[in-house]
């Protein structure tokens, strides 16, 4: 069977859009699964939809990566989207033609530096993790190149302010706060190191929107255990092929002018330009990532192993959908309906009948991922309601604790416990670990009173939140006394 490429394409008479030819329009940072499934998507559509017209240059940002796997396949790649709308099963399918190319600068470091050179370039998109956006001192401008991917963008964007192009529209789309910010300030670091003019320092804050953005894609990438029966369904072989759920969401922090280069609003395509992205970073934090931490330690110890599976529980799925649009959603304040219908996709998200979505996965640093995610809509529900306590986010936290209170033996770096016949491992920072073993034989009172009270968790918010602890306390009997499934099923009542 024959590798992908615009050959075979073209001998299988393929029908779809595909376009061969274009300028470089993008350069972007990172060849991964979620951006060929997220960005190089929509700009697949851009192309198709709206005469974009622009094609994607791939910068591979570490010296181990894939990019001569595209490179072999002229850029083309598959593209699954699978999932499930309005109760229905989905899956489509589409090659991706927007990629010309990927560069690994750590082998051919000018041709990365003469992308600079391009006036037809007009865009930056990086993913590099959340470790991508970092200050690294030891980067050098004349290494070749930077350690660092910020090291790496300002080589390129001084040599981009030597040749007089005008600057970049640069969408950072790692997840972490504020993300275009932080990379900005990296990027300035490293003027100031590397000694550059006032002039070019000028001309990055004034010729560059350094774009903060939230994406929302799950992604769960290369499909190993289907991917030769899906070969032979599509007739050729696709290293690069990609799946991912039907949903997707691309909120970008910058003026509305950018649409005016990046047509997403012709294209009809789920992307919105906004002053400030921060609201619809908390309504996904809140609401998405709280309703997967607030149910899966219960959901877990009440036996279920998949998110799917659980929005088959009536109980599990009764308990979620009364944290979300009872305890959460009245936090937010964003329009209703625009917080309704998101909450109505994360159910359908988590129903995807394509994605055996762990619930040990998800269980990875509980702790912080409750304070990040669960602790804020405890607070805020507090504060709105005189005091009261939300039921099922309270709920939440004495499951938690009793999901690591099971952590009774050490072992490879992590607490061994116990469910049923079932063994499972909880794995969260060391120093939360050995907190945990330490209090391993508290009873429920004791232990609840020593982590609320750990300000190094929680700061000191939940230890001054008035009758919290007597809650939680007594959500531990009741889970002892009913078993954590007809506890769940008792606190929705």
């Amino acid at each position: 069977m024959d590798r992908l490429t615009y050959k075979v394409l073209s001998d299988q008479q393929y029908n779809g859009y595909i376009l061969k030819e274009a300028p470089e329009k993008i350069l972007q940072f990172g060849e991964g699964n979620f951006l060929r499934a997220f960005a190089d998507c929509w700009v697949d559509l851009l192309n198709e939809r709206a005469g974009f017209n622009g094609k994607v240059v791939v910068v591979q940002p570490i010296p181990s990566g894939r990019g001569y796997k595209l490179n072999e396949q002229e850029g083309l790649y598959t593209l699954y989207l699978r999932g499930q709308e309005n109760g229905q099963k989905v899956c489509r399918k589409r090659v991706i033609s927007a990629v010309s190319r990927c560069i690994d600068p750590y082998t051919d470091f000018n041709n990365y530096m003469k992308c600079a050179d391009n006036p037809d370039l007009r865009f930056i998109i990086s993913n590099t993790t959340e470790a991508g956006i970092v200050y690294d001192p030891e980067c050098k401008l004349e290494d070749r190149p930077a350690g660092s991917f910020p090291g790496k963008l300002t080589q390129l964007l001084y040599r981009r302010f030597k040749r007089g192009e005008k600057g970049f529209i640069i969408f950072s789309c790692e997840l972490i706060d504020h993300n275009g910010d932080e990379l900005k300030k990296c990027v300035h670091a490293y003027t100031a190191q590397w000694n550059l003019e006032t002039d070019f320092n000028d001309w990055i804050d004034r010729e560059n929107e350094f774009c903060s953005t939230l994406v929302d894609r799950i992604v769960p990438g290369y499909p190993q255990s289907e991917a030769k029966a899906l070969w032979k369904e599509l007739g050729y072989e696709d290293d690069s092929l990609v799946t991912a759920e039907v949903y997707g969401f691309w909120v970008i922090e910058g003026p509305d002018s950018i649409k005016n280069e990046f047509p997403v609003d012709q294209a009809k395509l789920p992307i919105i330009t906004v002053r400030d992205h921060t609201p619809y970073k908390q309504r996904k934090v809140r609401i998405l990532n709280g309703a997967h931490t607030s149910f899966v330690l219960g959901a877990y110890l009440a036996g279920e192993n998949i998110v799917r599976d659980c929005m088959k529980n009536k109980v599990i799925q009764g308990f979620m959908n009364k944290t979300i649009y009872q305890e959460i959603i009245p936090t937010l304040d964003l329009d209703r309906k625009d917080l309704d219908d998101f909450a109505a996709a994360v159910s359908e998200r988590f129903s995807n009948p394509y994605i055996d979505h762990q619930l040990l996965s998800i269980a990875l640093n509980s702790t912080s991922k409750w304070k990040a995610r669960c602790m804020p809509s405890l607070l805020e529900y507090s504060r709105r309601n005189d005091g009261r306590l939300p039921a099922c986010l309270t709920f939440s936290f004495a499951a938690y604790l009793k999901f690591y209170h099971n952590g009774t033996e050490k072992g490879n770096g992590c607490l061994n416990a116990v469910r049923g016949n079932d063994t499972y491992s909880i794995r969260d920072d060391q120093w939360v670990l050995d907190f945990f073993y330490e209090h391993r034989k508290d009873d429920n009172r004791n232990l609840a009173h020593a982590v609320i009270q750990n300000n190094k968790m929680w700061g000191a918010e939940l230890s001054g939140l008035s009758g919290f602890e007597e809650a939680v306390t007594a959500d531990m009997k009741l889970i002892d006394e009913k078993g954590m499934f007809n506890a769940m099923k008792e606190i929705q009542q």
